[in-house]
Formats: structure tokens, sequence, C-alpha cells
């Protein structure tokens, strides 16, 4: 079973690399590494970045297949019994951040969890979602990729996309700052419910559905003429962007943990990032509109 993950994985990868690669007009750059048996982790994996394209300023899609002798914390924080246990994991994640910011950032990650406690079964979890983290928003686009998102899980399970709506919603999160990241979209971890099948459904009904969720917003936004107030902007929200994954995220701390590969975990990071000290918009303007209209939860559908 876990073959045909990893068959699906890759070609997921490949199907959207391709359909990105004709988007902005110049190729992913592939980067195939292995880390052989004897280290922390063991494994594979394709990792694709693309740095200063027409469209994409910098984005990445990634595949991974490892494995360790010990889970790390990040991964054992409500399963206290699993600690220190062997495990593989495989997974496709992905980060675009767009040159225009009138083009939102997106982020889409699906991904298979097994532990192998000492004498007992293995054990199997899926994770995943996407999320849509936009500059400026717009109500049309916000509406296409939640109304995408729900239509795709509804096949699966109706109650599915509040669920997992929600937990996007209280995931992507800066406590530290009590604002969202974006306006979500859908996410789901550790989840085991009906057996595999149930959770390998859910993650291909997920992957599935990301180009056509994002790539109609990319049409709509990427020829909008913009300058440099809206680029300062969106280097400041970049920045909140920065700080969420590396203080909140479980997925970078889990590849940090684990010893996986830095510059794979790390090109999540946009390229360029402002932080300016107690910044706020100034009220009436497209950029205080974001943090009043779109960054708390709405029901978008």
């Amino acid at each position: 079973m876990s073959e045909s993950v990893r068959e699906y994985l890759l070609e997921l990868q490949s199907r959207i690399l391709a359909e990105l690669e004709r988007a902005d007009g110049h190729a992913f750059r592939r980067d195939a590494w292995t880390r052989p048996a004897g280290g922390r982790l063991e494994g594979d994996g394709l990792s694709s970045v693309l740095e200063e394209g027409a469209l994409f300023e910098r984005g990445g899609c990634n595949f991974s297949a490892v494995r360790g002798a010990s889970l790390p914390p990040s991964a054992t924080q409500q399963r206290a019994e699993l600690a220190g246990a062997p495990f593989t994991a495989m997974g496709v994640s992905l980060v675009l951040h767009p040159r225009n910011p009138y083009v939102p950032t997106v982020h889409l990650n699906v991904r298979l969890l097994s532990v192998h406690p000492p004498g007992k079964e293995p054990l199997s979890w899926f994770g995943g979602g996407m999320d849509l983290t936009p500059y400026y928003g717009f109500e049309e686009d916000a509406v296409h990729f939640h109304r995408s998102c729900k239509q795709a899980l509804d096949p699966l399970d109706p109650g599915y996309h509040p669920r997992f709506k929600a937990w996007c919603d209280e995931y992507f999160f800066l406590k530290h700052r009590g604002e969202a990241r974006g306006i979500g979209g859908i996410f789901f971890d550790d989840f085991h419910a009906g057996g595999f099948e149930a959770g390998y459904a859910l993650m291909r009904a997920t992957g599935d559905a990301f180009l056509g969720a994002y790539l109609p917003i990319v049409q709509r936004r990427r020829d909008m003429p913009y300058g440099d107030r809206e680029r300062e902007f969106q280097a400041l929200r970049r920045g909140r962007y920065v700080e969420f994954n590396l203080v909140w995220d479980r997925g970078t701390l889990f590849g940090l943990q684990s010893g996986g590969r830095t510059e794979s975990i790390l090109m999540s990071m946009p390229p360029q990032v402002r932080w300016r000290y107690d910044w706020k918009p100034e009220p009436g303007t497209p950029e205080a509109r974001l943090s009043e209209q779109f960054l708390p939860p709405r029901d978008w559908v």
C-alpha cells in the first residue's frame, strides 16, 4: 500500500509541475537526492524549485520518502507511547510565492506517516490540506478557493469540509500576534478514521483539487498593475508567513527535528521579506481591508 501512495505522490508532483511551468514559462530546477542508511534518516526525494520566474518569484514542489529510527518530539505530542518508535514518512509539499502582490501565496501538503512500534502492528495516519494567503482580498477568489475545497471533499463525506475548514482556520493562526496567516482552506492531520483506504482517498481528493482551486485565481490576477506600495505590503505580510513557519508549523519542526534535508524544508521561505516596528495599515485602505474583512474566519461557501 505504501508503494501505491508513493506512485500517486510522484504522479501528483509531476502533474502540478507541468501546469506551473506552463503558467510561468520557466522550468523548475529538479534536484534528486538520497539519504543512505546509517544516519538519522534514510530515503530519497525530488526537490523542485523555481526562483526569479516570470510569475513565481519563488516556488517549490517537493517529494520525499524517508525512514527514521525514532519519531521526533513534534510527532509524539499527542501520543507519548510512540516516542522513540521507528517511522516512515512520505509526502508532497508545495509553496508558491508569486511576484505580483495581487496573486496570493498558496500552500499544499499531502502526506502519509507510518509508525512501527516494536512488537506491534504498524500504525498509519494521513495528513494534508491547502490554504491561501492573499495580500489583497478579492471575494471572488476566496469563494472559488473554498468552494473548490468543499467540492473535492463532499463526495467522500459532507462532514469533512466544515470540520477541516475549521481546523485550518485554527491551525494557520499566529498566536503571538492574534491573527490568521491567510484566509484558510482545509487542513487535517493524524487522520485514520475508516482505515487506510479512507485516509488515502482523502489525501488524493485534496491533492487532485489543488490546480483547479488555485490556477484560475492566478490567471485573474497575474496581469494586474502594481507598484512599490503593493510590493512593500507584500513583503510585510510575507514576514507573517515566515513567523508562522518557523514558530508554529509542525511540518517544519518535524523536518528539522528528524534531521531532514534543510534546503527542502526551508524552500517555503519567501525571497524578500520586511519587518517594520509596530506597523499598521491606514484605516480605509485596501491593506486595512485585508485584516478587517478577509483574515477573520468566514464561511466563504
